[in-house]
């Protein structure tokens, strides 16, 4: 009987946590080492959701990758500037290997610019901010499609 009830109560305490990307929280994590709250994580469940409408940048990247790292406080500075007008997030390409193979990527760090869920600009390797946000600029200008 006490089996079934701890089952019960460790299954009503997994309820309540928050449904995401999967990641754990580190409680010792600094604050060098957060994203910021500007950039969104994204994975498997929400990339769709996410780069569906709208103009987004998708950082592709990986923890263990040196020049991932060299690219994040230059996506994170993106995403503080184009705040409201354009959404930035980051895809952990372990972690979302499919959604990384789908859009052909082959090194890392690689970034690309959708617009509507379509790609509309690709960088691989280290990209400066200026050059990121030049195509994000561009892809907010592009007029929208008429329906016939």
């Amino acid at each position: 009987m006490k089996t079934i009830v701890a089952g019960a109560f460790l299954l009503s305490f997994v309820a309540l946590l928050p449904i995401g990307c999967g990641k754990a929280v580190n409680p010792k994590t600094t604050a060098e080492t957060m994203t910021s709250s500007a950039v969104v994580t994204l994975c498997d469940t929400n990339f769709a959701a996410q780069t569906k409408q709208g103009v987004v940048l998708v950082d592709f990247f990986a923890t263990w990758c040196g020049p991932c790292q060299q690219q994040g406080p230059i996506v994170e500075q993106v995403a503080d500037q184009l705040k409201g007008r354009a959404m930035v997030g980051k895809l952990d390409v372990d972690a979302a290997p499919a959604i990384a193979q789908k859009f052909g990527i082959n090194g890392i760090p690689a970034l690309i610019v959708f617009r509507n869920g379509v790609p509309v600009k690709q960088f691989v390797g280290v990209t400066e901010a200026d050059a990121l946000v030049a195509a994000i600029t561009s892809a907010l200008a592009i007029p929208p499609q008429r329906k016939p």
